[in-house]
């Protein structure tokens, strides 16, 4: 990735580092010690940093203790406190109550998105009445509410059954207006954070009709009500100088879950999404259960843990050979470590030992094409290779109980409209797991043109005798009839959407079928899974595509739609919005944007998304050599609670 383009999740470090370091920026010197202060969070906040500062680095940027804002605190008059909370009603009394009793030495307050006025005045009578006014140093709008998780991937909010971001949420009969006009402002709020923080503004698409253009017209006017507030613009050249070198606008795509539902129920095959399927990937940790005793593992390793960089988003099988390969790697070079120390009658104890040591394992690791040239790093490296084994053994296990690869294999070919070797209910009929066999019914009656009565009642039927409810099944079919009957606000025909899925299978599993491989891999397929764009990716090429040659994808595209194979005017389905524009965007000023493709593409899904999609998007900005691609999404939403989500849905139109 080129310099000039930082990650969102860098700039989100950045911005929280100077804020934790009293709103000054980090000088990495490490000459001057940091001010001692205590830092105070709300839920909210506490899941914007945890995936980014791990304890150690707060602690080296000075914090003695983190505090959530609710919970019972002793007064430290005598120490520097830094709130960081939502500018909740709530959040605001109890600040009120600090400043009233002076709890603190002085007081930093930091609030994730803006504080509107009535709340900041009753703040500053608070801090009149505690006497504290002086002490009260800062009052800053931080504009961080969202949760960056990769560097090419952030959310608005942490998964929660009950969110009003939820794809349930949004369409269930009984979510009151009120409620989806606060949270379609929510969501443009945590879009404007993520425009601020990483300092662009973007050209701003999406489809008409639906809750993405209610969102893109609300980021579109806070945009713009930015640009031209001369007192609070966030987007001065100094707020923006990572994009001086870009010769075109960035692009932000906001789409909607609604046109691809198939997606989310999918039976993965990557690392990542796996592990999101699986074991409840969330905010970049797993728990895992062994023998009664519960570990928790934390994949956010900011990009030491080279084995996760490269290979979160490849096929499993591929991940258990990289596994065993540092595993054999570290074994050899722990060997030879033994070896040599008892060879040479060394204990490691004194320090002449350990320098000839260290010149020795500098030598023995070089052979073995290692970097470890440390003990600290050699134990570092062992760590992340049993966080590894583990993760990928407990996955092996649930694969094979639950026959994930024939599962995906199966998926692809319906995806892809291949011939199947029996029908689906028929082969269903040995899949024990119940979500499992509604996964797949759902998915295969959205990839049909159209599900004939027979074959309905068919896998209504398989679902009565394996006792499943029927009622996401049921909403499945309400929202195609509607989509067939003409609107695009539903899951709108699925049958043109994921050409090029499928899978190859290639030799057996060389590495591995060895003596002594911590993966026993027998009766499990090695499918790698054909390179496709997921609907979603196909949307943004075809808005990323210059007019000129952007005929052949328009067709896919409109044919997807559900209309003629003629190829449309991409500019009449999808809505334009600039911010820099002043007036409304007319024909030629849409073709003249469109004429140099992106080369900073944001992805945006109201109504949750997934780690497939994500990889998606990222393997389709690696192959079009894109110089930033970054996906976001309202939360992060894995098979089986989105599969409870419809099924919510279903009983509620019931």
């Amino acid at each position: 990735m080129p310099t000039e383009l930082e990650s969102v999740r860098t700039r989100q470090i950045v911005a929280l580092r100077t804020m934790i370091n009293l709103n000054e920026p980090v000088v990495s010197s490490g000459v001057k010690e940091p001010v001692w202060k205590i830092l105070v969070l709300d839920k909210a906040a506490q899941d914007i940093i945890s995936p980014l500062l791990p304890v150690k680095q707060l602690r080296d940027l000075g914090v003695t203790l983190h505090l959530l804002l609710g919970a019972r605190r002793e007064p430290l008059t005598d120490v520097p406190a830094v709130y960081f909370v939502s500018p909740t009603d709530e959040n605001v009394d109890l600040m009120s109550e600090d400043l009233k009793k002076a709890m603190y030495d002085s007081f930093y307050c930091n609030f994730i998105s803006p504080l509107a006025r009535p709340r900041l005045e009753s703040l500053a009578s608070a801090a009149v009445h505690g006497g504290a006014v002086a002490q009260v140093q800062k009052v800053v709008d931080q504009y961080l509410n969202f949760i960056s998780l990769e560097d090419d991937l952030f959310v608005l909010r942490r998964y929660n059954e009950n969110s009003t971001f939820s794809y349930f949420s949004m369409n269930s009969p009984g979510t009151s207006e009120v409620t989806v006009n606060a949270m379609l402002d929510s969501v443009a709020d945590g879009l404007f954070a993520v425009c601020a923080t990483m300092g662009i503004v973007p050209i701003i698409r999406c489809p008409k009709g639906n809750a993405a253009e209610m969102v893109a017209k609300r980021l579109d006017q806070k945009l713009r009500d930015n640009l031209r507030d001369s007192r609070n613009n966030l987007f001065t050249m100094d707020g923006v100088r990572m994009g001086l070198l870009q010769t075109t606008r960035p692009l932000m795509v906001i789409g909607d879950r609604g046109a691809d539902l198939a997606t989310m129920l999918h039976h993965t095959w990557t690392y990542q999404a796996l592990m999101h399927d699986v074991l409840e990937l969330d905010q970049n940790r797993v728990t895992i259960t062994n023998s009664g005793k519960k570990k928790e593992y934390d994949m956010g390793t900011g990009g030491t843990d080279k084995l996760w960089k490269n290979h979160k988003g490849s096929a499993f099988p591929a991940v258990a050979e990289a596994v065993q390969g540092d595993l054999d790697a570290y074994r050899s070079s722990e060997e030879e470590i033994k070896r040599l120390k008892q060879a040479m009658g060394m204990s490691g104890e004194s320090d002449a030992a350990d320098e000839a040591m260290t010149t020795l394992l500098a030598d023995t690791t070089a052979k073995l094409g290692s970097t470890v040239t440390s003990l600290p790093q050699l134990l570092e490296a062992k760590r992340l290779i049993d966080l590894h084994t583990n993760v990928a053994t407990t996955l092996l296990d649930v694969i094979k109980e639950r026959k994930l690869d024939v599962l995906f294999e199966l998926e692809q070919k319906l995806l892809q409209h291949s011939p199947l070797d029996q029908p689906v209910t028929q082969f269903l009929g040995s899949i024990s797991n119940q979500e499992d066999v509604l996964r797949v019914l759902i998915i295969a009656f959205l990839c049909q043109e159209t599900v004939n009565q027979k074959s309905y009642e068919e896998m209504m039927s398989l679902l009565r005798e394996k006792g499943i409810e029927e009622s996401a099944l049921k909403q499945v079919q309400k929202l195609k009839s509607i989509s067939q009957l003409g609107s695009r606000l539903a899951s709108s025909s699925h049958t043109e959407e994921h050409q090029g899925a499928g899978t190859k299978t290639i030799g057996m599993f060389n590495k591995l079928l060895n003596h002594g491989s911590k993966f026993v891999m027998e009766g499990v397929k090695n499918l790698v899974p054909k390179a496709h764009h997921l609907p979603l990716t196909k949307l943004v090429d075809t808005l990323n595509t210059p007019p000129s040659s952007a005929g052949i994808s328009a067709v896919g595209i409109n044919q997807m739609m559900g209309g003629s194979s003629q190829a449309p005017d991409i500019d009449e389905t999808y809505c334009f919005f600039d911010p820099k524009l002043m007036h409304q965007p007319t024909k030629e000023t849409i073709a003249l944007a469109r004429q140099q493709a992106a080369q900073d593409i944001v992805l945006f899904v109201v109504g949750g998304g997934n780690y497939v999609e994500y990889q998606n998007l990222v393997d389709y900005g690696k192959s079009k050599n894109l110089m930033r691609v970054t996906y976001g999404c309202t939360e992060l939403v894995n098979p089986t609670q989105f599969c409870d989500q419809l099924t919510r849905l279903g009983r509620t139109s019931d």
